[in-house]
């Protein structure tokens, strides 16, 4: 037998093996990441290499969770920040008191926070970064409205409203478009996307009020919307929606109101719901069909007294954090919902073919041989 051959059909084989990839998540790991020493956290951001940002107590610092280990990120000299979203780069934004009490946007590199300023009044607040950097979320003007902002490095750009004298900025993805939430000229608030210089009015499900939380690299922007004309500014009742374009969908709830909270390129979507009943959960929409994310559990957790209440981030691998509540503790922690990968229907035949012509190489190597 020509032993070269032999090899190169071994190698073939082995490539075929290896090219069976785990794709369809069946099951989810769960992970308590922990407090900073007290009894309460929160996930709120996952980047691409897994690392988690959010809060944590004794005091409220923002948080930065690297696999179950917590780091404080600090604060501007104050006693309280919060870490609100992360790049793939490990940047995060988020706010932070200062020692004098005010609330400033604030940006850090490591463990090294950088104030942001506002654009003149006294507050600001940083809720998203992208690749790039560039950092949105709102700040005060000379006067006390807050206006949707856009930060370069420390140079902040008001990107100014709808038709009323109030927006902030929420989401913004790697090619610069915005979303966030405007109000109008008649005092109720619309999701908002900032496309450049341009601000558009996605609109709402049907209702009176509505808000954009995240937009994905696909320009896909998810959040909330009302669906009953003349609704007050209460809101209720309100689902979860996907906008294409200002094409709105409604993503259905867990059985009361719901509310998208982020969404990966994949276009998955992570959110909560009220269920009937008035109780919170974290949810995931797939694509087709909003799941409530605690079927993902396993004994363990269950038996543990694990309730996911709330889904905030959910990466482009597919894990989710959020916040959990403890029914035995009574305590509230950052969570990290990691899926278990098996491959589809199709790969498995590959796998066994794989299998099946190795078997028949050995076979003919040893009849060789002998």
């Amino acid at each position: 037998m020509n032993t070269k051959l032999y090899g190169l059909n071994l190698l073939t084989v082995v490539i075929l093996l290896a090219s069976v990839s785990p794709t369809n998540a069946s099951s989810y790991t769960f992970t308590d990441l922990g407090t900073l020493g007290g009894t309460s956290s929160t996930a709120h951001a996952i980047n691409n290499s897994g690392q988690v940002v959010g809060y944590a107590s004794t005091a409220t610092h923002a948080t930065l969770w690297n696999g179950i280990v917590a780091t404080d990120l600090g604060t501007l000299g104050g006693i309280h920040s919060v870490a609100n979203a992360i790049n793939n780069s490990g940047q995060v934004v988020g706010h932070s008191l200062l020692a004098g009490g005010d609330m400033h946007a604030t940006l850090w590199n490591g463990i090294t926070a950088t104030d942001l300023g506002t654009l003149g009044g006294h507050t600001s607040v940083a809720n998203s970064i992208n690749n790039s950097g560039q950092v949105v979320g709102s700040a005060q003007v000379i006067g006390g409205d807050y206006h949707a902002t856009l930060w370069n490095g420390t140079a902040a750009t008001d990107l100014g409203t709808l038709s009323g004298n109030e927006s902030f900025a929420l989401g913004i993805n790697d090619g610069g478009q915005l979303v966030g939430v405007s109000n109008s000229i008649e005092g109720t608030n619309h999701a908002t996307l900032w496309n450049g210089t341009t601000t558009i009015d996605l609109g709402t499900l049907g209702g009176t009020w509505s808000g954009a939380n995240a937009i994905n690299n696909a320009g896909q922007v998810i959040g909330w919307a009302s669906t009953i004309p003349g609704d007050t500014a209460t809101h209720s009742p309100i689902h979860a929606t996907l906008w294409n374009g200002t094409t709105a969908t409604d993503l259905g709830t867990l059985g009361g109101d719901s509310e998208a909270m982020a969404i990966n390129d994949a276009g998955q979507v992570v959110g909560y719901s009220l269920l009937t009943d008035g109780d919170k959960h974290a949810f995931l929409w797939d694509g087709t069909t909003i799941i409530d994310i605690n079927s993902f559990l396993d004994v363990n957790a269950i038996s543990e007294g694990w309730v996911l209440n709330l889904a905030f981030g959910i990466n482009d691998n597919g894990w989710i954090v959020g916040q959990a509540h403890n029914t035995i503790t009574n305590e509230d922690h950052a969570y990290l919902l990691v899926p278990a990968l098996v491959p589809e229907p199709e790969t498995y035949a590959m796998l066994l073919i794989g299998l099946g012509l190795l078997g028949f190489m050995i076979r003919r190597r040893k009849e060789s041989i002998v």
